[in-house]
């Protein structure tokens, strides 16, 4: 585990996403001011719980055919989250038992709930990164430690990119990021889009900002489309979550089109 020099302290008196994200999903590991945030926002738009669990079986989908499919064994997961069900290395390691991961995050409860992120098959490896989102140079050197950086490598940014209020700058950490790793490897992201029920989607983001230390900024699909410029997108392309390539037997799910837009491309 590598720790930044100054990670910041616990504050349990403001909401955080990524505990806001977890009550969304169901798990545990929040506390009552996020519950409070949580509850308000899905008050406004119901269907944020919706997005959420398309956006795990997205992230589920799109990293099981990266490994079966593409041959990838090793992901940088920046922006991981609390872990719940099917995490990232679960996914991947069940694919492959070899595969190797390292998250990104910088908050403290995902810090302190680190070991249960470290877990691992005998034959990966999972690691653990406290860096900032907007510390791209730091985290490829940290994540060299465990990932073969000269080898393909799945960069996962989900939900994470509009915690960063300018496109530009957003833009400026993919290409940095993506630049460190070699052709072969392969983009994940999905982030939240206001073209489906915009409206609703911003009056409650609009709650979420006034409340939150890290605001979040819904992106149009052609600004989350400039993340993906020079690379190979994969079909079906920049879609909802719900409608990259769902599963043969989900025919009974609710498969309607969410505010979260999802791809996966590949480096060249």
């Amino acid at each position: 585990m590598t720790e930044s020099d100054a990670a910041p302290k616990l504050d349990t008196s403001v909401p955080h996403s990524a505990r806001v994200w977890n009550y969304w999903l169901g798990g545990k590991d929040n506390f009552p001011v996020d519950r409070a945030v949580g509850d308000d926002f899905a008050n406004l738009y119901p269907d944020i719980t919706v997005v959420a669990r398309h956006s795990r079986a997205f992230l589920k989908r799109a990293v099981t055919f990266l490994v079966k499919d593409a041959g990838i064994r090793q992901f940088l997961d920046i922006g991981t989250g609390m872990p719940t069900a099917e995490n990232t290395h679960q996914v991947a390691q069940a694919a492959a038992a070899d595969t190797k991961i390292v998250y990104v995050d910088n908050d403290p409860l995902v810090l302190v709930h680190a070991r249960a992120l470290l877990t691992s098959t005998p034959e990966g490896r999972t690691d653990y990164v406290d860096a900032n989102l907007h510390e791209p140079a730091k985290i490829i050197e940290a994540a060299g430690a465990t990932l073969d950086l000269k080898q393909p490598v799945g960069l996962i940014l989900m939900n994470i990119l509009g915690h960063v209020p300018d496109i530009d700058q957003a833009i400026s950490i993919v290409r940095e990021l993506l630049a460190a790793l070699p052709s072969g490897s392969y983009l994940l992201t999905a982030d939240g889009t206001n073209v489906i029920d915009g409206p609703a989607f911003e009056e409650a983001i609009g709650v979420w900002n006034a409340n939150a230390p890290l605001t979040y900024h819904l992106r149009r699909p052609d600004e989350i489309a400039r993340y993906l410029d020079g690379l190979e997108v994969l079909e079906p392309g920049l879609v909802p979550c719900s409608k990259w390539r769902p599963a043969p037997d989900a025919a009974g799910e609710d498969l309607r089109e969410v505010d979260e837009f999802g791809a996966v491309a590949r480096k060249p």
